[in-house]
């Protein structure tokens, strides 16, 4: 120890005080004591939690830089010894591990301070408490057979805001007999606390770096865990599973928040009842979206592979606790199931796997009460693409309900818009033909011609309805009989036409449905 300066002895620590002012105490102490440096060949720090278990920690070649006012500018370790007794019911265990390489820059205990003080229970600030945590590998064993080695992990820019990191009410919230479950309510409250806490602590970012578990039935690899910005992201996971390795190149959460995460969790343990509708929905405040990338695994029992190169589902401009906004991305190739008596067909063509690639994307607008689908494009390589444009108008705020009752009511004032449709022919239109000949026992030629005139054969029917009609069956007929082309179809309300009613008709009587609508219909190479 180098250039102390503070007390000799230790003071009265408080005989009756709670948890926090004993932390306060010990804080209080450590901010009164200055050294320009401080060492320690070994330091061995022991705990018992009774029932959930006990062990000790004896920390190496410990080092201390610049301590003042319970500030640190630099504090080392070159390795950490981990040995717990794990006590658990039928199955004790014992972990072991070893921690190399720690390292802590520019920690200050007045923030922890400020948090445990009454007196700055209005403090919105952010208060510093590290600007970095790092270390080196680390190394954890299970007497169970478990192993898991992690190459490090990095936290950064670590503060947290009195007004809302208020620890003595997490420490009132806890259950005075430790021994006994919490009950339902004392879980919610519980909760409830910690979510305040995490809303008050910010981390700038977490990275965790390359990590392997290994178990009996094998070793998972996982390449980095990172957090940043709100985005919590899970990138090279490699692991084996019953039909084959199963590979991902990146999962990640957007806008991901565990305050919300444990207030929802808090809202549904309600003893009693049952979650409603809106606290399931609540879930969609927990984060804003979700991603995976670059995922290869086994198709069910064959030798077969999915990949998944893109899913991504993001959501926004909340009403309540329904997102009034959304976009689907979908990107994949999954092989033809030959126990699907759907996929015959394919599999009979030739076509042994799937290339699928979606794109949906729906928003409300409040100014205009419309709702549009624009677009949704479906592209099966080798087959088809389709595109769907929908607008609905009168679609008020009260729409997005959960309330069943209220949800009916307000659907019934909404309004049928333009629809828009387009579908290219990749080689649909020849599957067809070719699933018609082998039911028909009929040349391709000879099939595809009589699908063409079965379609020119209703021409008359929907005619007399709607003239429009023609129009969209002379297109379809077109598109049938030469392969390669892009039906383009768009239907126009003539008047206003209530969703509800127009799809109830469309059961009855699907031609009075057709009517209430201009058709302009088209074919194009």
């Amino acid at each position: 120890m180098r250039d102390y300066a503070g007390p000799v002895h230790a003071g009265q620590v408080p005989a009756d005080g709670s948890l926090v002012d004993v932390y306060r105490y010990v804080l209080g102490q450590y901010a009164s004591v200055a050294a320009s440096s401080l060492t320690a060949p070994t330091l061995t720090i022991s705990f018992d939690s009774g029932t959930a278990g006990s062990g000790e920690v004896t920390y190496s070649g410990l080092a201390i830089q610049n301590l003042k006012h319970g500030k640190i500018d630099a504090m080392k370790s070159d390795r950490a010894v981990i040995s717990v007794d794990v006590k658990q019911p039928g199955k004790p265990d014992k972990l072991t591990g070893e921690l190399s390489n720690i390292i802590v820059n520019d920690f200050d205990a007045s923030a922890i301070l400020a948090a445990l003080d009454p007196q700055t229970a209005n403090d919105d600030s952010y208060r510093r408490v590290y600007r970095q945590v790092s270390t080196g590998p680390y190394a954890l064993k299970s007497a169970q057979g478990l192993r898991v080695d992690i190459d490090g992990f990095t936290m950064e820019d670590i503060a947290v805001q009195p007004s809302k990191f208020r620890l003595a009410e997490i420490f009132a919230a806890l259950p005075r007999d430790q021994s006994a479950p919490p009950t339902p309510a004392e879980a919610r409250e519980l909760l409830e606390k910690l979510a305040g806490v995490y809303e008050g602590l910010r981390i700038g970012k977490a990275e965790i770096g390359k990590m392997s578990v290994g178990t009996p039935q094998g070793t998972a690899t996982v390449n980095a865990i990172r957090y940043r910005d709100g985005e919590f992201a899970v990138e090279g996971v490699d692991t084996p599973s019953p039909q084959g390795q199963f590979k991902m190149e990146r999962f990640a959460l957007k806008s991901f928040s565990t305050a919300n995460l444990m207030r929802w969790a808090a809202s549904l343990t309600t003893p009693g009842r049952a979650p409603s509708p809106d606290q399931m929905l609540g879930l969609f405040g927990v984060l804003a979206g979700a991603e995976i990338k670059g995922v290869t695994a086994p198709f069910k029992t064959t030798k077969k592979l999915v990949m998944i190169h893109t899913l991504s589902l993001d959501w926004g401009q909340m009403v309540g606790s329904i997102p009034s906004k959304a976009h689907v991305v979908a990107k994949f190739v999954t092989p033809v199931d030959p126990s699907d008596p759907k996929q015959i067909p394919l599999i009979a063509s030739g076509i042994d796997k799937l290339a699928i690639d979606l794109d949906l994307g729906a928003a409300w607008t409040e100014q205009s009460n419309s709702f549009a689908l624009t677009p949704a494009t479906l592209d099966i390589g080798g087959i088809a693409r389709a595109q769907l444009r929908i607008a609905l108008g009168n679609v008020s705020r009260e729409v997005f309900s959960a309330d069943p009752a209220q949800l009916i009511g307000q659907a019934a004032r909404i309004e049928a818009g333009t629809l828009e449709f387009s579908l290219r022919d990749s080689g649909v239109v020849d599957l067809v033909a070719a699933q018609f000949a082998r039911m028909q026992n009929v040349s391709r030629d000879t099939a595809r011609q009589a699908i063409v005139e079965s379609i020119k054969a209703k021409r008359e029917q929907v005619a007399s309805v709607n003239p429009d009609a023609n129009a969209a069956v002379d297109a379809i007929a077109r598109f049938v009989e030469t392969p390669g082309q892009t039906l383009s179809i768009k239907l126009s309300p003539r008047a206003k036409a209530p969703l509800m009613q127009l799809m109830q008709l469309l059961q009855t009587d699907p031609q009075s449905a057709l009517a209430q609508f201009r058709i302009e219909a088209s074919t194009g190479l």
